[in-house]
């Protein structure tokens, strides 16, 4: 033995395990999450976990003589020699087994020699020699049968395993494809399924690290990074939600958004070169009879690209134009960069550089590099001063009337290489160095905006950022970044946005059709289609690739982008459901059918069907040319949402996909509320709702607020329970706090259509 176990010292709920040559720290945060932590010396706070998530919680430690155990309800952990440390749940069932041998890279026939005229050559080698120098290593055994998820919208399929991952965000215009180890997102959380049984893991480190889940070995994954603490949190629970509640609680949930968010939203780099071009843009979505309620505005609408600012000779008034768009029924969300123009005669950098606001030099000059305006500069994020004037500036975008922003290339990206190791940034109070910071950037710069946005509008912040770490969803939207029209990337938009739902991202999107590259009707419409629940519903596209709006391709794709949209409005009232749920328990609209599912073994590597809460089953077609599909049904009986028709689960059936259909079944005995057909969501209240049972019975909770600010958070909302059944219905109400309740209630049976009324002087729901 190298380094033997010596004892341990309980204070509160902190175990210091004491070691021949060095001491780890256990912390019972709840009794289904324990920190382990190591100090390596690194200072500064976490960036993902705010404030004190410690609970009162009962445990024991025991020492069995050749290892200590320290037991929670949920939790079991067994301590040993050389620092090993085993994880079982509460019925002794192993979920994180440290790993016995050593690591055994993989022999890629490669000499010092060749290794450098590969690189030479412009290859990345895969599992490359980076990896091999890290700090440490966590090396854990794999079992037969696990599954691993989450790690946020890396490349690739829903289950992780056989894989390796970088955490370090990058902006890689290229083609995304599963070899990918990187894109712009850092999330180092994963949850597994180890002989069907439940865990996750979260290593709290912003600096560069990797993960390897399989691929070098099949009988470990490992955790590697470059430098920093070694933190990291063991999840438990009794199934894979549980896991996502926990970690939720951990990192924090999506906030509720403003209503109309859910919305469908238009973009392309492109349509800001002009006011005239947004109106068109504008004129057609209304004349087609599309619904919409945001138009972007990329980075053309800025003065040569100079954030806070308006192009003035092209938007000679951009308040009178954004408050013309609102009175059409649309809200205008634009884009900023961290990069700040170089120029002496800029309001934004030459108060920077008088308050000393941007990274530096390690010789104490400003550190430049190129974006968008040229050279630029770059806000320090990691200063909470620097945080507040980007907030207070975020004053001059909310005053012109813009619903929300939207951050790019926060990376950081720059063009002219990517920023040294050594740059200068601020870790709270202390001194670091881009090393540290490159991946919690995006992070920091989201949560200045949130905070700006909150400050000045009073309402509910939409932020969308592109880059992101652990935690971010509690400030920001994000969405998968720079895709390309490719059938592999709309194949891909479904374990993308389930793994980023299941990382806490639940609130998220993809470019609909393609930011790069050409999309072709099919393709635009089977997007449309599929990303019908993706909480984030954005058609985005490059300048230079071919136009994709709808009316481009004429019929029938016009025709069925019109009727997914008006399906979508529909849909909007039990997605916001959804998205107050979350706030309570973390599980997000979009989920992959092993969250609700976790002991059936069919659905633990399904890539090409999710499900929208518990009720709804989504099986889009993401092949070119298909049009019938295999779908699979989990246990339980469903109803084909188009039909009508009825099936017993735990099965597959072959479902005919004409180019207009989107294969949906609901679960039996679901009540689902059914939107009105409008162009776009209204501030104003709606007076009536509906809701509609599929099945013989059942009972639904629904929640009304404002849909805009704050208050609800007073208690000013609405919960109503409707249980049906195909004898009758009764509404109550479970809160009354917001004055907007509706004027009338429609409950639809399966042969006929119930009215309730509400009654002011009861204050209750009478069937007329």
């Amino acid at each position: 033995m190298n380094n033997q176990l010596r004892g341990y010292a309980t204070v509160d709920q902190r175990i210091t395990i004491n070691y021949q040559n060095s001491s780890i720290v256990l912390s019972v945060i709840t009794p289904e999450i324990i920190r382990v932590f190591q100090d390596h010396g690194e200072k500064g706070a976490s960036y993902a976990i705010e404030g004190n998530k410690t609970i009162k919680t009962n445990f024991t430690v025991l020492d069995h003589g050749d290892h200590l155990e320290l037991t929670t309800a949920a939790l079991i952990v067994k301590i040993y020699d050389d620092e090993k440390i085993d994880v079982y749940d509460k019925d002794g069932h192993p979920l994180i087994i440290d790993y016995q041998g050593k690591r055994t890279p993989i022999d890629r026939g490669l000499d010092e020699a060749h290794a450098k005229l590969v690189a030479a050559e412009g290859h990345d080698i895969a599992g490359g020699s980076d990896q091999d120098k890290t700090y440490f290593e966590v090396i854990k055994s794999l079992a037969t049968d696990e599954q691993i998820y989450g790690l946020g919208d890396k490349t690739g399929y829903l289950n992780k395993r056989g894989y390796e991952y970088d955490n370090w965000n990058t902006d890689n215009p290229a083609p995304q494809v599963e070899s990918f180890t990187r894109l712009y997102k850092s999330i180092p959380f994963m949850l597994g399924l180890k002989n069907g049984h439940p865990y996750g893991l979260f290593f709290d480190n912003p600096y560069r690290s990797h993960l390897d889940l399989g691929k070098e070995n099949v009988n470990y994954y490992f955790y590697s990074a470059v430098a920093g603490n070694l933190d990291y949190y063991i999840i438990g629970g009794p199934h894979l939600r549980d896991i996502v509640t926990n970690y939720t609680y951990l990192t924090g949930r999506v906030p509720l958004p403003q209503k109309w968010v859910l919305g469908y939203q238009q973009s392309r780099w492109g349509y800001s070169v002009s006011p005239e071009k947004v109106q068109e843009i504008a004129t057609k979505l209304r004349e087609n009879d599309l619904p919409c309620d945001v138009i972007h505005f990329d980075i053309d609408y800025m003065d040569g690209y100079r954030v806070f600012t308006w192009n003035k000779e092209k938007f000679t008034d951009p308040q009178a134009f954004v408050s013309k768009l609102r009175d059409q029924g649309f809200r205008v969300m634009p884009i900023i960069d961290p990069g700040v123009k170089q120029d002496k005669k800029y309001k934004i950098y030459k108060e920077g550089i008088k308050k000393g606001y941007f990274v530096k030099n390690p010789d104490g000059t400003v550190y430049v590099n190129k974006v968008w305006p040229g050279d630029a500069v770059f806000p320090d994020f990691g200063r909470e001063e620097v945080q507040q004037w980007w907030a207070d500036n975020c004053k001059y975008l909310v005053d012109t009337g813009t619903a929300g922003i939207w951050d790019d290339m926060n990376e950081p990206a720059s063009f002219e290489g990517e920023i040294p190791d050594n740059i200068v940034f601020s870790d709270g109070k202390y001194l670091s160095t881009h090393k540290k910071l490159h991946n919690v950037y995006g992070h920091n710069m989201a949560k200045a905006t949130y905070n700006g946005l909150k400050k000045y509008s009073h309402k509910r912040p939409y932020v969308i950022t592109r880059a992101a770490y652990a935690g971010t969803q509690k400030y920001s939207t994000v969405w998968t970044g720079d895709n390309q029209s490719l059938w592999p990337h709309l194949q891909m938009m479904i374990p993308q946005l389930c793994n980023l739902g299941m990382s806490g991202f639940t609130f998220a999107g993809t470019d609909i059709g393609g930011f790069g590259a050409d999309a072709t009707a099919e393709m635009l419409t089977r997007w449309i289609e599929a990303a019908l629940f993706s909480p984030l519903y954005r058609n985005h596209a490059s300048m230079g690739t071919r136009a994709q709006e709808p009316w481009v391709f004429g019929e029938p794709t016009l025709s069925i982008y019109r009727k997914y949209l008006k399906l979508r409005y529909r849909f909007i009232p039990f997605l916001y459901d959804l998205c107050y749920k979350e706030t309570k328990n973390g599980l997000g609209i979009m989920r992959p059918l092993v969250l609700n599912y976790d002991q059936d073994p069919a659905v633990r590597t399904m890539n090409d069907e999710y499900m929208v809460g518990d009720e709804l089953l989504v099986a889009p077609v993401v092949q070119e040319g298909q049009n019938t599909r295999a779908v699979y049904l989990p246990a339980g009986e469903w109803i084909d949402f188009w039909n009508g028709v009825e099936y017993a689960g735990k099965r597959s059936i072959l479902v005919e996909t004409p180019i207009d259909k989107l294969p949906l079944f609901v679960k039996k005995n679901t009540i689902i509320p059914w939107g009105p057909e409008v162009s776009h969501i209204s501030d104003e209240p709606n007076e009536t709702m509906t809701f509609r049972l599929y099945g013989q019975h059942a009972s639904y909770i629904h929640y009304q607020d404002n849909g805009l600010d704050f208050a609800y958070q007073g208690g000013e909302y609405n919960l109503y329970q409707i249980k049906a059944s195909q004898n009758g219905a009764t509404i109550d109400m479970l809160h009354n706090g917001y004055d907007k309740n509706y004027r009338k209630i429609f409950v639809e049976l399966n042969d006929q259509k119930l009215t309730f009324e509400f009654d002011p002087q009861t204050q209750t729901y009478v069937q007329q």
